[in-house]
């Protein structure tokens, strides 16, 4: 097993900017049926925008996507250390799986 030094939290830096993308993903997009079966269809002819996820300014997009890129690299990070410093890697392979990690990563 590896890493174990922060108790594999970096997971949840990666789970949180996951969700982060899977909202900018949905933005304006219509809602699953399922999502809207608490409505009635008086209420969604009343209010035809409840069909769709709410559609954010590009500022906040950009926010959001920016946040995303930092929260990835916070995790590349947090990973590599917790190796470093959980003894499963030195500082040769921490140096060099650190930049491959951050030239693999798909920043927008």
């Amino acid at each position: 097993m590896s890493g174990g030094a922060f108790e594999y939290n970096q997971y949840k830096i990666r789970d949180i900017h996951e969700k982060i993308q899977s909202r900018l993903d949905r933005m304006g997009k219509e809602k699953p049926k399922n999502d809207l079966s608490y409505f009635d269809n008086d209420y969604l002819e009343k209010y035809p925008e409840e069909r769709f996820y709410p559609n954010e300014s590009d500022e906040v997009k950009k926010i959001f996507l920016d946040g995303i890129n930092i929260l990835k690299i916070a995790e590349i990070y947090a990973h590599r250390i917790d190796w470093y410093l959980s003894g499963d890697d030195g500082e040769e392979s921490l140096i060099s799986r650190l930049k491959n990690d951050l030239d693999y990563v798909n920043l927008f």
